[in-house]
């Protein structure tokens, strides 16, 4: 073992190469390099062929006895111990349920559904509708998609996980393939795993020790890697064998890889092992698959409806933002980008005067030992821009709670004067690597709608309230639907137990005033407090998260906060506050991004920036249009002159293109009358022929779909 291990540790992970991810040159219909079958397959059969018996042996020896399984229903059925598969127990059921079987459960650990069962067993059968079937059966996916790289590129194996929306494997492409992964080996890809599928290979589970592992896995640099970093030694841990591909692997899987129906490769990129840039460059390759073939239809409609929306197009069509090389993750928000900026903020403020939040501004740069003593260093540091000013290190704010703590504990504080609302849209900046930054979802330069509100512990019912109804109230305002979880204590926390209980308890009498419905999330709160989670869903159904509400009792403990409690005695007349953290917008950036692409470029018209288009008919309106253009822009609403040389179809056209609410058409009977002729973007029966009304109605009118903030630009 001290051999193998010496040998393993001189593999190096920062051999760089260049791996940028390749595309296809349109009408290029090269063939993919081909690769003779590599060697390293049949050395892991091997070890894998002689170890799998010795466990289909030990299996076989093992005492059979009566075992009970109960269903989630309360129902039980009889089976036998080392024999029993929860995939009998569907079969027994029926035989759909059995085919549409993905995972068990048992005893509340994922089980592959055709290892036996060791004992009385409390089963579910999971299909891919539920989040856990979902994500094995993209595992399974996953490694589908490595048997089929291994066998194009003769690649080397890094990981594949899944994912989100699907599942991707990193790979190291050996310098003999001659090229980077580009869109090429895609069909190449599909077709090896399409014959995978075909081929119904069983996924089989193996336990190997770690000295077995690193001897199986010994030519591949980045699983030694893996191995020797997630693997004490004395312990073991498992592989999957899936035809040819056996991998390093928790588990669990399907039963087969014919139990994939519809797989698809859909993109490529460049990454770094472990996430690192100083380790390999390698190759990323993205795939998603589904049981049935509608379902893989539905998906990449879905993806075209979603290619249309994407805020990065539109961004540059309707001239909002932009992006530059001389400041990468940083966004240029155009005049009318910063018109949506600005607007979403104001909407905020109007909140915030209404609710009882105080607006603070607080300095961009702090000393680094503020980070220390807030706990941020220790956690978030490789995530902040540092500086050295005369001599000291100082760094960027990644979030404002420390500085709020600073003005909290500037004097002493009055149990009276709580609680106190703290807001501030003070800039945030995060180092984030650049091959994560991707538009204004993830960003280096950011601002949030972020407040604190420190408050007494009997308060914190109130304030969660408040919190709920404010978030609800906005996310109502842009047409969102929510969910609502409750994550409580973990396993690591800090604090007093009863404290936590406490808390958690009007956490949840708060989530059942509010009515929303909410689910219980055990165990996933922060190490400093319960935690609201809210996540939000889009008008193409998919999901964010936006919206944080947190109880922190540790940032009052680090920075010695407290208040007068009123009471006689001395010693105790002073508490900790609690502090509450809360956002509804999140970042701004990314609101705007999932506002975008959620009314595709039709902004509202309260958040629009452009509101109208004043066209005139001929020349000889020109000062009556820019009259009603002046008229408009007075009463508060971005306005537009087209004087342009085109038709009138042509300007009409145009400003619908470019997402214009309404189209004031004026001639010489508008201008006599004093009126405009008005098309709504969203009324289809205005756009042929609008409506004639006199421009003071006309904005009384739209006072009332701005005040109201209406999803609709639709005149009464």
């Amino acid at each position: 073992m001290a051999e193998l291990a010496e040998q393993t540790a001189k593999l190096a992970l920062n051999d760089k190469a260049p791996a940028k991810a390749g595309k296809a040159k349109k009408g290029s219909g090269a063939p993919a390099p081909q690769i003779e079958r590599p060697e390293f397959i049949e050395h892991r059969n091997r070890i894998f062929e002689e170890l799998y018996q010795i466990q289909q042996d030990k299996v076989a020896k093992m005492p059979r006895e009566p075992i009970v399984v109960t269903l989630p229903d309360g129902s039980t059925r009889e089976g036998m111990s080392w024999e029993t598969t929860p995939m009998d127990i569907a079969n027994g059921i029926s035989k759909s349920l059995a085919k549409r079987l993905v995972i068990a459960k048992v005893n509340g650990v994922l089980w592959d559904t055709l290892r036996p069962l060791e004992g009385n067993t409390n089963l579910e059968l999971l299909d891919f509708e539920t989040e856990e079937g979902k994500t094995v059966y993209w595992h399974s996916s996953a490694h589908v998609l490595g048997e089929a790289c291994e066998l194009h590129f003769g690649c080397h194996l890094c990981n594949g996980p899944p994912v989100e929306n699907g599942f991707y494997y990193d790979i190291s492409v050996p310098e003999e393939f001659g090229r980077a992964v580009s869109q090429t080996d895609y069909a190449p890809l599909e077709h090896l795993a399409t014959k995978a599928i075909k081929e119904k290979q069983p996924f089989q589970r193996l336990e190997l020790t770690k000295e077995d592992l690193l001897r199986m896995f010994g030519y591949n640099k980045y699983k030694v890697h893996l191995i020797n970093d997630k693997v004490p030694d004395g312990t073991s841990t498992t592989v999957y064998r899936c035809g040819p591909l056996i991998d390093l692997c928790r588990g669990p899987h399907v039963p087969n890889t014919g139990n994939i129906t519809a797989f698809a490769v859909m993109k490529n990129s460049a990454s770094y092992f472990l996430g690192n840039p100083e380790n390999d460059s390698l190759q990323r390759i993205y795939g998603i698959s589904f049981p049935d073939k509608k379902m893989m239809a539905a998906h990449k409609l879905f993806l075209e409806e979603a290619a249309k929306r994407d805020h990065r197009k539109i961004g540059r069509e309707q001239e909002l933002f932009f992006f530059h090389e001389m400041s990468p993750g940083s966004a240029f928000f155009l005049p009318h980008g910063t018109r949506i900026y600005n607007t979403l903020m104001s909407f905020i403020r109007e909140q915030y005067w209404q609710r009882g939040f105080e607006e603070v501004v607080s300095p961009n740069m702090f000393n680094v030992n503020l980070w220390k003593q807030s706990g941020h260093w220790d956690n978030y540091k490789d995530d902040m821009f540092d500086l050295e000013v005369e001599k000291e290190k100082f760094a960027l704010k990644t979030m404002n709670c420390p500085g709020h703590c600073l003005m909290f504990g500037m004097r002493d504080r009055s149990y009276r004067e709580l609680p106190i609302r703290f807001a501030d849209f003070g800039v945030l900046h995060r180092n984030e690597a650049s091959g994560a930054l991707t538009g204004l979802t993830r960003v280096r330069r950011f601002q949030q709608d972020d407040a604190h509100i420190f408050c007494m512990q009997s308060q914190v019912k109130d304030e969660m309230r408040g919190a709920l109804d404010f978030m609800s109230m906005v996310y109502g305002t842009f047409g969102f639907t929510f969910a609502l979880k409750l994550s409580t204590r973990p396993e690591k926390f800090l604090g007093e137990i009863a404290v936590w209980d406490q808390a958690e308890q009007q956490l949840r009498e708060s989530l059942d005033e509010f009515g929303a419905g909410w689910e219980l999330n055990p165990g996933d709160g922060a190490f400093y407090g319960p935690k609201v989670d809210i996540t939000i869903r889009d008008a193409l159904g998919r999901e964010f998260q936006c919206a944080t509400i947190q109880l922190d009792f540790q940032l009052p403990e680090r920075f010695h906060l407290q208040f007068r409690t009123g009471t006689a005695d001395e010693m105790s007349g002073f508490q900790r506050p609690v502090i509450i953290h809360r956002a509804v917008l999140g970042s701004v950036e990314r609101m705007i991004a999932i506002l975008t692409e959620n009314f595709a470029g039709k902004w509202p018209l309260w958040l629009s920036p452009r509101q109208v288009m004043v066209v005139p008919v001929t020349g000889v309106v020109y000062e009556y249009a820019e009259k009603v253009k002046q008229q408009l822009h007075e009463a508060g609403y971005f306005v537009d002159v087209d004087v342009s040389a085109d038709t009138l179809n042509k300007k009409i056209r145009n400003a619908e293109i470019a997402q214009y609410n309404f189209i004031c058409v004026v001639g010489a009977q508008e201008m006599e009358e004093g009126s405009v002729n008005v098309r709504c973007r969203d009324d289809v029966g205005t756009k042929a022929k609008g409506q004639t009304v006199p421009v003071t109605a006309f904005v009384q009118q739209m006072d009332v779909l701005k005040n109201a903030k209406s999803l609709e630009s639709k005149l009464a």
